[in-house]
């Protein structure tokens, strides 16, 4: 089922929620009959270069969002529920810039200008988690340009998995952690294929930095692997003075 819908919908009124507040999940219930569509894996949600009218917000499933480069298809994120995207395309003349394509079933909510613009101001917890949702992207981004500079292909991977790791330990923890992630989405934060990623995960694994246990990665010693970052920036500033004196 494509997830554009025949027409753009009028957000609900205050009128349907009670004066308690306690319709908060009818109220989702009232959103999702009216602005949600399903979609199935592989399905093509919109692409690089459409006229695009709607925002989209995920319910349920995952989506991946690519970029053409130079002909060559490259992962921009993988979302999930929760998540706004195309939300650009909802500047007067802008185009789609990438293409959602569906990892999973799922469900979102497609959202015109009108409708989303009437919801945030209706409903603070959904303005505030995208307030959330935008801080995180920053962040994502800022860290992404910052494994990016990185030239060794093992420190990439390595710096990413920390950065991951930071969001799922306690302060000052440097105990084990663990966390779920997709080679796909390791991929789209580094900047390399889906196989070099195993590989190097698979390299760390033997190296017991990580362990990988019902489909969660897991990082048992937090100073152990902060140590082999340290050690491969060393050897890449030696290998980097040895080309220069070549």
């Amino acid at each position: 089922m494509s997830p554009h819908p025949s027409e753009p919908q009028q957000a609900p009124s205050e009128a349907e929620t009670d004066e308690h507040g306690g319709a908060a999940s009818s109220s989702a219930d009232r959103l999702r009959s009216r602005f949600g569509h399903a979609f199935e894996p592989g399905q093509v949600l919109f692409r690089e270069g459409d006229e695009g009218t709607q925002a989209f917000l995920l319910e349920e499933g995952r989506v991946r969002l690519i970029k053409r480069v130079r002909g060559v298809e490259r992962s921009l994120m993988v979302l999930k529920a929760g998540d706004l995207f195309g939300e650009s395309a909802l500047l007067p003349g802008a185009l789609r810039s990438s293409t959602a394509i569906a990892l999973s079933s799922g469900v979102c909510l497609a959202l015109d200008h009108t409708t989303l613009h009437s919801l945030l101001e209706r409903n603070p917890a959904v303005a505030a988690r995208l307030v959330r949702q935008l801080v995180r992207r920053l962040r994502d981004a800022e860290d992404q340009i910052e494994i990016m500079m990185l030239s060794d292909t093992q420190s990439k991977v390595v710096s990413a998995l920390l950065k991951l790791a930071q969001g799922h330990a306690d302060a000052g923890d440097s105990a084990g952690v663990s966390f779920s992630v997709s080679p796909m989405e390791l991929s789209t934060r580094v900047g390399l294929d889906v196989e070099t990623v195993k590989r190097v995960v698979r390299e760390l694994r033997e190296g017991q930095y990580v362990k990988v246990v019902d489909e969660r990665l897991e990082i048992p010693d937090l100073d152990a692997l902060r140590r082999l970052f340290s050690l491969l920036g060393v050897k890449d500033e030696i290998r980097g003075e040895a080309d220069d004196l070549r």
